[in-house]
């Protein structure tokens, strides 16, 4: 007996999403009975005149601790859309003991992130090993023109004043706690 091409359908599972769209239709077009009155059921901001607060730990902007950041380009080889861009320069540091010899270090010369292609994928800001790179819950940075949306490292550094705390973890977590270095 040959195979059918598709599988057959879930009847219960199906049956039961349908049930909870009209139950939620049901809520937001009749509120109050019988009678239609869907802007009162309706849960609908009116922005920009009542702005809501963004969720704990949204995802905004991503944001520049500069004195952090040694130019190593993790975060722009690990980037997907490639919107990453850092220049950088050795420069010699003094020694970290009396007696040593200086140090050669990374200096940091253009750190821009282009707006425009970033997914917001967040992968920049897990791969950072010196915690340069931070989520900031700011979401209002339109621009009317398109090349505006590349941001320069002292653009992404103001974003990080608005950088909030890490929540704590769970009890029992053994995972070194974060801290946003202020």
């Amino acid at each position: 007996m040959p195979k059918p091409p598709f599988p057959k359908p879930k009847v219960p599972g199906v049956l039961k999403g349908m049930g909870i769209t009209l139950r939620t239709a049901k809520e937001t077009v009749f509120p109050n009975g019988p009678i239609p009155q869907p802007s009162k059921g309706a849960v609908t901001v009116q922005y920009p005149h009542d702005a809501d607060l963004p969720a704990d730990r949204a995802r905004g902007v991503i944001s520049l601790k500069e004195d952090n950041c040694t130019a190593c380009m993790l975060c722009a080889r690990e980037c997907p859309d490639w919107c990453i861009y850092i220049e950088g320069h050795k420069t010699l540091a003094p020694p970290r003991r009396e007696g040593g010899k200086p140090r050669k270090v990374n200096a940091l010369d253009r750190f821009d992130i282009d707006f425009s292609l970033c997914m917001y994928c967040g992968i920049c800001v897990e791969v950072c090993p010196f915690e340069a790179l931070f989520w900031s819950p700011e979401y209002e940075y339109s621009e009317l023109k398109i090349a505006d949306l590349l941001h320069d490292k002292s653009r992404l550094g103001q974003w990080f004043e608005t950088v909030p705390d890490f929540e704590p973890l769970e009890s029992g977590s053994e995972v070194k706690v974060k801290k946003v270095p202020r």
